[in-house]
């Protein structure tokens, strides 16, 4: 069973999202997407979600992908927290994890975007720019798979006030600060994510490509939590420098400098952009009153879309 001495313990939750720079310079839409519950950002359980539309030419409506991505996964994250009373079971949260929400998500994204699709069928239009931007072999891609053209990545965050569960399926990158400032990305990576490939929910089977991890607090939560489309790691030379932005906003926090931090976010991600990446660039954060180290218990499970 969970240990229930952290009962009184609160979270809270900031983000932001910006349209890429060179997104900007081609008249392009933000195709990221981020979204949390409750709507304050405050209390517990809160989840946090961020997805990132696929930028390939295939992917033409992958802003509605991401938009749906976050949609069902605070929806259905919630919903199971709320009705599932096993979860006071460390291993009924990780059979959860494990199957049930991958499951629950995909089937809920794909279901919307058939919806939508059918209800805003591809135009001669979309098709024939599709096959001047990338060809004959793109639209091939499009017809075989429909639900390409919303494909997005999703990553979120469940905290309550005695675990924190962490998933994802496809790039960005999650964040972990303890007490001594270490910052950690204790989400197992997936060898399969490089270059402009990535698993995505547009997959046949996209259930299996989510990889999570799962941690009870112990004697106490982190001093952050962090989220972020895959725009802003890209902007950094290192991934020591990307993660140093982890420990720094965590001390920051750590400092009183919430509301800083939460006015500033937006600006530092657009600098991000244009200095860096040039992609769009979302970036969620967990904090607790008391930040102190935990440990993860991390179970790998893992194809890759294109």
């Amino acid at each position: 069973m969970l240990n229930g001495r952290h009962s009184e313990l609160q979270w809270r939750a900031m983000g932001g999202s910006v349209r890429g720079n060179s997104h900007d310079r081609a008249g392009l839409p933000n195709q990221d997407a981020i979204l949390w519950r409750p709507d304050t950002g405050e209390g517990t359980p809160l989840i946090i979600a961020l997805s990132d539309g696929h930028g390939s030419a295939k992917s033409f409506r992958s802003e509605m992908g991401a938009k749906f991505a976050v949609q069902v996964a605070v929806a259905l994250v919630s919903e199971y927290k709320s009705n599932k009373p096993e979860l006071s079971n460390s291993s009924a949260i990780k059979r959860m994890a494990e199957e049930q929400i991958p499951k629950g998500i995909v089937w809920s994204w794909q279901k919307i975007v058939r919806n939508h699709l059918e209800q805003n069928p591809f135009t001669e239009e979309d098709i024939l720019i599709l096959k001047e931007r990338d060809g004959e072999t793109a639209v091939n891609a499009i017809q075989n798979n429909p639900l390409l053209a919303y494909g997005a990545t999703l990553l979120f965050a469940l905290v309550t006030s005695q675990f924190v569960l962490l998933m994802q399926i496809g790039d960005g990158d999650i964040v972990v600060v303890g007490k001594d400032g270490k910052a950690e990305k204790p989400v197992v990576s997936d060898d399969r994510l490089f270059a402009n490939a990535t698993t995505s929910l547009c997959a046949e089977d996209a259930w299996k490509d989510f990889r999570f991890t799962f941690s009870v607090f112990g004697d106490s939560p982190p001093k952050m939590i962090m989220l972020s489309t895959d725009g802003y790691s890209n902007s950094f030379e290192t991934e020591e420098g990307f993660l140093k932005i982890g420990t720094d906003i965590a001390a920051m926090i750590q400092d009183g400098k919430w509301d800083e931090v939460n006015s500033n976010l937006e600006s530092w991600l657009a600098d991000a952009s244009r200095q860096g990446s040039g992609d769009d660039i979302s970036l969620g954060i967990l904090a607790p009153m008391d930040a102190k180290p935990m440990r993860f218990t991390i179970f790998d499970k893992w194809r890759t879309c294109h």
